[in-house]
C-alpha cells in the first residue's frame, strides 16, 4: 500500500518538525533546487550523498523481493484452495489490471515521452540488458538461474523472482512441512521491512541531495521533465478509471452510481495518499451497499495487498520516464521485461511501507540501469501518490463487484475470510 504511516509510526522523532515523510521530501525538492540555482559548485559535490541512499536500498532489494514473492505465492495458494472459484476470479482481476496498467503506463510515455531532455547518462555506468536486438531463446532460457545464491549475490532480479515464484509455490504444496521455513521468512521480511523504513526516512536529504546535482548539471530541463511526469501519469490514470467504467457498465453496474457510493474512501485516499486508512470505510460502504460480508472481507484485504492498479502504472511510467532519461530507446525486450517484472513485484509490496519506491528501484535494478533517478522521483512522489492511491481504491471496488457478479456466492454460503483478513 502507497503509505508513509508505518514509516512515521516507526520513527516518531521526525514528527516534531511537523511534516509527514512525503512533504519532507518535498521539501527536499525544493532545498535541492534552491542549492543548485544559487550555489551550483557545492550542488555538483552532493551526488555522493544520493548515491549512499540508492545504494543502501539496493542493499535490501534481494532480501526483500524474495521473502516477499515467495510469502506472498505461499499464501495465494493456500488461499485458492480455502476459497476456489471467489479467489481465482479475484486473481485473475488483479493480474489483468495489473497488466493492464502497466502497459497504459508504457503507452502514456510513448505518447508524451517525459523523460526527453533530461540526460542521466553523466552518472553511473550503461545498462547492461538493454540491447537492440535480442536472442528469445537466451532470453528465456536466461531466467532460469543455474545458481540461485548467484543469481541473488549478481542480483539478477528476474532470476530471483522466479525461484522465488516457484519456491513459494513449492511451499503452498507441502503442508505443514513449510510452516517453520514460513516462519523464517516472514522473520526476514519484517526485518528487512524495518531496515527500508529506516532508510527510507533519509530520503528526504537524498532528494536534496541528487536535485541540487541536477540543476547544477542541467538547469531547468529536470524540474520540466518532472511537471510533465506528473502530468502524464494524471492522463494515464484518467484512462484507468476510465476502463473500469466500462468494466462496471458490462457487468451491469452503473459507473457513476459506483463512484458516488464509494465517494468518501475515494477523497480519503487522495486526501491522505494511504489505502490502510480507507479500508474499514471502504469494506463499510460497500457491505451497505448490498454486498455480502464474505465477499467483501475476503476479497478487499487481497486486493489492497495484491491488486494496486494506478501503482502499477506509475511503476511501468516511471521507470520509462528513468530509460528515456538515460538516452535509451524503449525496445521490445526492454518493455517485456518492465511487464514480466512488474507483473511479480507489485504482488509482492502491497504492505511494505515505500514498496512503490523498493518496486521501481528492482525494475531499474532489472534492466541493469543506475538506480539514482529513483530519489529525483521520490521529490514529486507527493503529487503521484494522491492519485495513484485514489485508482487503487477504485480497481479493488471493481474486484469486489466483479466477484459479486460471477463468484455465486449467496448470503447463505460459508466462505472463510478470516485468514485472509488477518494474512494481510
Amino acid at each position: 500500500m502507497e503509505s508513509d504511516r508505518s514509516i512515521a509510526a516507526a520513527l516518531p522523532r521526525w514528527r516534531v518538525v511537523g511534516l509527514s515523510l512525503p512533504m519532507q521530501m518535498l521539501v527536499g525538492l525544493f532545498v535541492g533546487c534552491a542549492l543548485g540555482f544559487l550555489w551550483p559548485a557545492f550542488g555538483k559535490e552532493l551526488f555522493p550523498v544520493g548515491r549512499a541512499f540508492i545504494n543502501a536500498l539496493r542493499m535490501l532489494i534481494i532480501p526483500l523481493v524474495f521473502s516477499s514473492i515467495v510469502l506472498g505465492i505461499y499464501r495465494m495458494g493456500q488461499e485458492i484452495r480455502l476459497f476456489g472459484k471467489v479467489i481465482g476470479i479475484a486473481f485473475v482481476w488483479f493480474y489483468v489490471a495489473t497488466g493492464t496498467c502497466l502497459l497504459i503506463g508504457l503507452l502514456m510515455n510513448a505518447i508524451f515521452h517525459p523523460g526527453i531532455g533530461v540526460d542521466l547518462t553523466m552518472q553511473g555506468k550503461a545498462p547492461t540488458t538493454t540491447v537492440a536486438a535480442v536472442n528469445w531463446v537466451n532470453f528465456f532460457l536466461d531466467l532460469i538461474p543455474t545458481n540461485v545464491v548467484a543469481a541473488m549475490a549478481e542480483q539478477k532480479i528476474l532470476q530471483v523472482l522466479l525461484f522465488g515464484i516457484l519456491f513459494g509455490g513449492a511451499l503452498s504444496a507441502i503442508g505443514d512441512l513449510a510452516l517453520p521455513v514460513v516462519g523464517v521468512l516472514r522473520g526476514i521480511q519484517a526485518a528487512t521491512m524495518k531496515l527500508v523504513r529506516w532508510i527510507i526516512v533519509l530520503a528526504p536529504l537524498a532528494v536534496a541531495a541528487v536535485i541540487a546535482w541536477l540543476v547544477a548539471t542541467q538547469g531547468v530541463a529536470t524540474l520540466y521533465a518532472l511537471a510533465k511526469l506528473v502530468g502524464t501519469l494524471y492522463v494515464g490514470l484518467l484512462v484507468v478509471v476510465l476502463l473500469m467504467c466500462l468494466v462496471l457498465y458490462a457487468i451491469g453496474e452503473s459507473p457513476l452510481g459506483t463512484i458516488r457510493k464509494i465517494a468518501e474512501p475515494l477523497f480519503l485516499a487522495f486526501a491522505t495518499r494511504s489505502s490502510e486508512v480507507t479500508l474499514p470505510v471502504h469494506m463499510e460502504i460497500l457491505e451497505r451497499a448490498g454486498i455480502p460480508n464474505k465477499i467483501v472481507s475476503t476479497v478487499l484485504p487481497l486486493g489492497y495487498s495484491f491488486n494496486q492498479d494506478g501503482s502499477s502504472l506509475y511503476l511501468s511510467l516511471a521507470v520509462t520516464f528513468i530509460v528515456e532519461a538515460h538516452g535509451i530507446h524503449l525496445d521490445w525486450p526492454t518493455m517485456l521485461s518492465i511487464i514480466v517484472t512488474g507483473l511479480i513485484t507489485t504482488k509482492g509490496m502491497g504492505n511494505v511501507g515505500g514498496g512503490g519506491l523498493v518496486a521501481a528501484t528492482t525494475v531499474i535494478v532489472a534492466l541493469g540501469l543506475p538506480a539514482e533517478a529513483i530519489a529525483i522521483i521520490a521529490g514529486i512522489d507527493v503529487f503521484m501518490d494522491m492519485g495513484r492511491t485514489t485508482v487503487n481504491v477504485m480497481g479493488n471496488t471493481v474486484a469486489v463487484l466483479l466477484v459479486r457478479r460471477f463468484g455465486g456466492v449467496t448470503d447463505d454460503a460459508a466462505l472463510p475470510a478470516s485468514q485472509a483478513a488477518s494474512d494481510d
